[in-house]
């Protein structure tokens, strides 16, 4: 592991607490956002926190045949579709930044309820499947590799997954 990230695992795996720090600093934000729209804002912070120890745990086993972060995602899909087995409750908080900033404020609160119902109408899986691509941006091939399904089937569920969206919120806007 040559490159500056790889260097940083290193040096965590050598017990640097610098450098555990580094991966922390370099990734809280982005799993932080996932859960926050996967289980909640109100819930976020445990399942970030418990992402990090399983990562930290589990950094001794990554061996590179996935990316880095692909290998992040998958433990913080995995404490997030976990935390929601057992909390049963629905998620009712969307980020503020998920609404079209260009509406007057609002209306985004009220883009950011339809959305929130939308997104907790779906299934757990095609809700990750969902976010990990339309929101955290990554690549078919990132997102099986991160649920370990085929790419096949990514894309089948994305779009399934877009279909519901739609339907709930052209339900939704029309009463």
């Amino acid at each position: 592991m040559t490159s500056p990230l790889g260097d940083l695992i290193e040096r965590a795996l050598a017990g640097d607490s610098h450098a555990q720090e580094g991966l922390y600093d370099q990734f809280a934000a982005k799993v932080h956002r996932l859960a926050v729209r996967m289980v909640g804002a109100s819930d976020a912070a445990d399942v970030t926190q418990q992402t990090f120890v399983k990562m930290f745990r589990g950094l001794p086993a990554f061996q590179g045949n996935a990316s880095f972060s692909t290998w992040l995602y998958r433990i913080a899909v995995n404490e997030c579709l976990q935390h929601r087995r057992r909390e049963r409750r629905p998620v009712h908080e969307l980020p503020a930044e998920f609404p079209d900033r260009s509406v007057e404020p609002s209306r985004r609160v009220e883009q950011a309820d339809l959305l929130q119902h939308a997104l907790g109408n779906l299934d757990e899986k095609l809700r990750a499947i969902f976010l990990l691509r339309e929101v955290e941006g990554l690549s078919y091939e990132e997102i099986a590799e991160v649920l370990e399904i085929p790419t096949g089937t990514v894309g089948s569920q994305l779009n399934r997954a877009r279909g519901e969206m739609r339907d709930f919120l052209t339900k939704a806007m029309s009463e």
